[in-house]
């Protein structure tokens, strides 16, 4: 952060959109994590952006005008970023801005995009650190941040039966400001319930051997594991578990089994069944839009879309709105002025903002059954109305 917080001081303020051709494509730039730590969900979402930019330049374009992506790879590390945004402003002279994944890479792009006074919609980003700046450019377009996305789960745990409900819980989270403060979120609910935690540690972002935390938590024997993760420490952490022999009755993840079929070849598909976490988006979805989206996706990359891309394709339907209420891409201003002021439809749902630019809504809880990731919560959007007891690792329920 240090050396992406002096790259920022160099950056002169350019007050508005760079690009000055109203004739030709509007370009819309993003630097995504298409190779690192990150790429898994970097390269989910810039397949995202691809769809919508498909789908609007066949429908007549933004503002009856195509749209062209320039998209960079910051290879999952800050400083990269810094120079990406810098260089999309300043060089490609891009229209707008979309934002990158997760927010140790969006804390100091959004950061860029605020000097420069453009228009910054992040696709996922929910650290509660992001909206303590009093950023007016910057706006989230998932439902909730990462302190409130298990509020749903860590709510149903804490009102099952006590016959039912876990009484003790570990807590490993990997060292970010999206993974951690979503697993303090539910493991706060949680000892308010009388869950006991037995096991709390966090791990640093370059962490690949997890087999320690898997035998310390074996010997600390919790009935539920909540991991706050991103992708690789996610399938990491689950692969030591099974080879610790280690399967605790609950298992919720952040992140990582939202990945669909990257999460299920990487974690084995035997390992799925029962494992919940907190989703914006499900490919069963009857949100406007939604059925348009997932047909468009797997046409262009034969697979049902991941929820990054589906975060990543909301991220630009919210940019569109906004561009499309003002009526030109020159007035950032008048956009986060109307974004603050009303509700945009996506594939996600309606999505509103509280005046730093948070989201106003809740996450749902996915579950993986029978090879495939089902809403279970709340009930009333639930894809299924079976919840599966428990994790089963080793085979389906």
């Amino acid at each position: 952060m240090a050396a992406a917080s002096f790259l920022l001081l160099g950056t002169a303020a350019c007050g508005g959109t760079a690009g000055g051709d109203t004739n030709g494509p509007i370009k819309i730039g993003a630097s995504l994590p298409l190779t690192g730590e990150f790429s898994q969900p970097g390269q989910a979402a810039k397949r995202g952006y691809q769809v919508w930019q498909e789908m609007i330049n066949k429908n007549g374009g933004l503002l009856g005008r195509d749209v062209k992506l320039v998209i960079k790879d910051d290879a999952s590390n800050q400083n990269s970023i810094v120079a990406d945004y810098n260089a999309l402003i300043s060089q490609d002279r891009v229209d707008l801005l979309l934002g990158t994944f997760s927010s140790l890479l969006n804390l100091p792009a959004s950061a860029v995009a605020e000097r420069n006074q453009m228009l910054y919609v992040e696709p996922a980003g929910g650290s509660p650190e992001m909206f303590s700046r009093d950023f007016k450019y910057l706006f989230f377009s998932q439902q909730a941040t990462a302190e409130k996305q298990g509020a749903t789960f860590a709510n149903w745990i804490a009102g099952l039966p006590a016959d039912q409900r876990p009484k003790t819980a570990a807590y490993p989270e990997l060292d970010d400001p999206f993974a951690a403060p979503n697993a303090e979120g539910v493991r706060k609910t949680l000892e308010k319930a009388g869950i006991r935690t037995v096991y709390r540690q966090t791990y640093a972002i370059d962490t690949k051997n997890f087999d320690s935390i898997a035998g310390a938590m074996k010997s600390a024997a919790p009935d539920l594991v909540v991991n706050g993760a991103q992708f690789e420490d996610g399938v990491g952490l689950v692969r030591s578990m099974a080879k610790a022999d280690f399967t605790p009755k609950w298992l919720y993840q952040t992140s990582a089994p939202s990945l669909g079929t990257q999460y299920a070849k990487g974690v084995g598909a035997e390992n799925t069944e029962g494992v919940m976490f907190a989703i914006s988006h499900a490919v069963q979805a009857k949100t406007p839009g939604n059925a348009e989206f997932v047909a468009k996706y797997r046409s262009m990359f034969k697979e049902d879309p991941p929820e990054d891309a589906a975060d990543a394709y909301a991220a630009a339907q919210t940019l569109q709105a906004a561009v499309e209420a003002v009526g030109n891409v020159s007035d950032q201003d008048k956009m986060a002025d109307w974004l603050r002021g009303n509700d945009v439809e996506t594939i996600l749902g309606k999505l509103g903002w509280n005046e730093d630019g948070s989201p106003t809504g809740s996450f749902l809880i996915g579950q993986w059954q029978n090879g495939k990731v089902q809403v279970v919560l709340p009930a009333d959007v639930a894809t299924t109305p079976q919840i599966v007891q428990g994790w089963k690792p080793g085979g389906t329920g």
